[in-house]
């Protein structure tokens, strides 16, 4: 039964530790309601080895167990002694310390023990019994020699370890299995005459009364991350859920945070006991880069401690968390930008990805955005965008690109806007470009939507300005016919039209995503996605007042061939400017070559 109720052997290490602490507690609980029953005693957990007898032993000076105790709690499968005895003792406080609930961690000892010895004397009594069991269904219950204090002393006799798995008679494994499942105890756990366990579980202590330094030794000691971290969010809940919890926002992302799936995330404890790491029920995905620790009073577990079974209880956890965490992220936004800055170039990807996943919390995820922009060389938020719009501007203007702001400052196709004095958020995130694909930047119950410059229906124009911007254009239009004709005929599966502008001036050519299509940048973040992507045509946009244009215009209609190969490399150079590298660089560059020499002869 045990070995189908748990996947991880070293569990068992783990209960033994959780039923001395249990045992402790009791002690103490006990001791508070009866004054004789107090002593003057040391409370500890021993952890003994002897490789040379194979045995591995568990004490405790706690409260014991009598003759029918053993019989009940040991010889029971699945019958909690911790759950009996807060029947008992009806009292919150004691509630809250107690961490057994199932009454099989016990059993877990026989994954790694072909037998266990248990040797205890129950507070208040003289007498000390001895239950043995090889885990065969059969136990046996005898007068042991006297135990010299009250509390519980567990031997397993542990099976030959098969070839590659851990030896739990080395000492070293033994300290690490303490260190990650009882490092936060209270009570001292004692291995080789030395303490062990940190015992420092400071997310049970007032802020008050703990300082930087103490939290900053925490965030080390959890995360093995060895810069400050950015802040901490102290959780307190008490109510019809109680929980506690430390949360910490880094400051630098781990070197494998977007290749792990499992970088990251919180570890749930429950009374100072870890159960799993990274525990995902706990945060949403988006806000995997939190580190930190909750504590549960009375999360339910399954009967193996490892899979969470009451999911109203989480999702009490999973809201409160979500609420402090953003709280602190404005809280920083508003008083420390440049600390905000450093939080966002880390994280802000990842966390923009609520933006999908989380419907309920968008509009406060894009409150908390930031972006860069071209009215400044900082940074932007949504809410200090409007507030500096133009009377009369259509949406939300951006322009996504690849990850380089220095590239996305010098498109062409900010010219329109920007010379109007329209400011434009640049986006250089692969997930904005799918965002605003997906139509996911969406502000509710506003007037402002996202619009992408890139597309070819977004313009800086009124209808007044459009139309006669079009009037000019149907005048020079038809000069343009041959080039057009010629672009179609040599690039017949990447361009779909070839246009004259007026408002570009600063470069000859770039290429326009119609209405319909989608980007390079989400052409090309597809692609490496493994995902089949269609032939997209764009429009070649040229420059109706560019020399070059102007003799490409004139050469159309004398030189075709000549006229095509520097129409290939305006189209190459148009790709470039996207960030994209031409099919055949090979090739572009012979291309520029033969121009360049034919430029020279003429010189």
């Amino acid at each position: 039964m045990i070995n189908s109720v748990y996947s991880n052997k070293d569990i068992f290490l783990r209960e033994l530790v959780s039923n001395a602490s249990d045992a402790l507690d009791k002690r103490r609980i006990e001791c508070l309601k009866d004054t004789e029953l107090a002593e003057n005693i040391n409370p500890e957990i021993k952890i003994e080895i002897n490789p040379d007898a194979k045995t591995l032993s568990v004490s405790d000076n706690g409260i014991g167990m009598s003759r029918d105790e053993i019989i009940q709690y040991l010889g029971t499968i699945a019958k909690s002694g911790t759950k009996e005895f807060l029947k008992a003792a009806k009292d919150s406080n004691a509630q809250q310390e107690l961490i057994g609930q199932f009454g099989v961690g016990f059993y877990s000892v026989f994954m790694a023990a072909e037998k266990v010895e248990v040797i205890t004397r129950k507070l208040g009594t003289s007498e000390t019994y001895k239950f043995t069991s090889d885990g065969d269904g059969s136990f046996t219950v005898e007068d042991a020699e006297q135990r010299g204090e009250c509390g519980t002393t567990v031997t397993l006799f542990m099976r030959q370890p098969e070839e590659g798995a851990k030896n739990y008679l080395d000492e070293w494994t033994v300290r690490d299995i303490i260190g990650k499942y009882s490092d936060f105890i209270s009570w001292p756990i004692y291995f080789k005459d030395k303490i062990i366990n940190s015992r420092k579980a400071i997310w049970q202590r007032p802020d008050s009364e703990i300082t930087d330094d103490e939290y900053k030794e925490f965030y080390q000691h959890l995360t093995h991350d060895y810069t400050e971290p950015l802040a901490h969010i102290k959780i307190n809940a008490e109510g019809s859920t109680n929980f506690k919890g430390l949360l910490f926002i880094p400051s630098k992302a781990p070197f494998d945070f977007f290749m792990n799936p499992d970088s990251g995330g919180i570890s749930l404890y429950i009374n100072r006991v870890f159960i799993m790491n990274d525990c995902k029920d706990l945060i949403p995905e988006y806000m995997k880069f939190i580190r930190g620790v909750i504590d549960s009073e009375d999360l339910p577990l399954n009967i193996s401690r490892e899979i969470l079974q009451d999911e109203p209880i989480i999702r009490i956890i999973r809201r409160s968390t979500q609420r402090k965490i953003f709280g602190e992220l404005r809280k920083m936004l508003e008083n420390d930008r440049e600390k905000y800055i450093t939080f966002w170039t880390e994280f802000g990807r990842t966390f923009k990805e609520g933006i999908a996943l989380d419907p309920e919390n968008v509009k406060t995820i894009l409150s908390l955005a930031i972006f860069r922009t071209t009215d400044n060389d900082g940074w932007t938020t949504v809410e200090e965008y409007k507030s500096r719009m133009k009377p009369g501007q259509k949406g939300i203007y951006c322009l996504t690109g690849k990850d380089n702001v220095a590239a996305l400052r010098a498109s062409p196709k900010l010219e329109p806007f920007t010379s109007r004095g329209y400011e434009v958020l640049l986006m250089t995130d692969p997930f904005d470009e799918w965002m605003l694909a997906q139509g996911a930047f969406v502000l509710p119950e506003e007037e402002a939507d996202f619009l992408n410059i890139a597309r070819d229906d977004v313009t800086p124009y009124s209808d007044d300005e459009k139309k006669a911007n079009d009037e000019k254009l149907k005048d020079i239009d038809a000069e343009f016919e041959p080039l057009r004709k010629l672009a179609l005929e040599i690039l017949p599966d990447k361009l779909e039209g070839l246009r004259p502008s007026l408002s570009l001036t600063g470069i000859p050519a770039c290429l326009r995503d119609g209405p319909g299509g989608i980007s390079l940048q989400m052409e090309n973040l597809m692609r490496s996605a493994g995902r089949v992507v269609p032939p997209q045509k764009r429009v070649l946009e040229v420059s109706a007042e560019h020399p070059v244009v102007k003799k490409l215009v004139e050469l159309a209609g004398k030189d075709s061939e000549k006229a095509g190969e520097i129409l290939r490399v305006l189209y190459d150079e148009a790709l470039m400017i996207e960030g994209v590298m031409p099919e055949n660089p090979a090739e572009f560059v012979k291309r520029v070559d033969q121009i360049m020499t034919v430029a020279m002869e003429d010189g």
